[in-house]
């Protein structure tokens, strides 16, 4: 069963200097619910930038907890197999409570469009997902869609109803935050 959880979530920080067209600003999320109590959770975004432009800010693990927000802290870990493995603690504070969440994360890197990761070790039952980079349809040549797509299910202790309302809110942050770090880097 598909659930649309946010479809046009639109950025209403978003600055008179971002050049930005209201496309280029709203983030469009959706939820599945496959077997059990896992659920796959995807949100994209359309980006005026190139994959190529896109790519080292996704792959630059250790500055993302500079930019993403809740993102307490992303960094790279020796990987037993000379591959990419990265550590990454997600906090977050709700009323008086402080809730956070640690993944170790196996990650394939495909130049220049997929970036796939699985979790080894963390606080859920399973977490897994992608990056992935193409061009937009119907849009400039430089028109880029970036996409998250997530599968995870909690531990017992966490309800699925509050992981999907929490990635609800964070990943239209999150992928509003890399565009506004293009934005910086890029200037357009």
């Amino acid at each position: 069963m598909d659930t649309d959880l946010s479809p046009n979530f639109v950025d209403s920080e978003q600055s008179p200097e971002d050049n930005s067209s209201e496309a280029a600003s709203t983030v469009t999320l959706a939820t599945k619910k496959l077997e059990k109590r896992h659920r796959q959770i995807q949100a994209r975004i359309l980006l005026p930038f190139s994959p190529e432009q896109i790519w080292p800010v996704l792959i630059d693990y250790e500055a993302l907890a500079d930019f993403i927000p809740n993102l307490a802290k992303s960094q790279r870990l020796s990987h037993p197999e000379s591959g990419v493995r990265i550590e990454q603690i997600g906090v977050k504070n709700a009323l008086f409570l402080k809730f956070s969440a640690r993944v170790v994360l196996d990650m394939v890197e495909e130049f220049p469009h997929t970036i796939r990761f699985s979790m080894v070790e963390g606080d859920f039952k399973a977490f897994s997902g992608t990056w992935e980079i193409q061009p937009a349809q119907n849009h400039s040549p430089q028109g880029t869609t970036l996409i998250y797509t997530v599968q995870i299910c909690p531990t017992r202790l966490i309800p699925v109803k509050a992981i999907e309302q929490q990635l609800g809110q964070d990943l239209p942050r999150n992928l509003l935050a890399i565009r506004n770090k293009l934005y910086q880097l890029y200037d357009v």
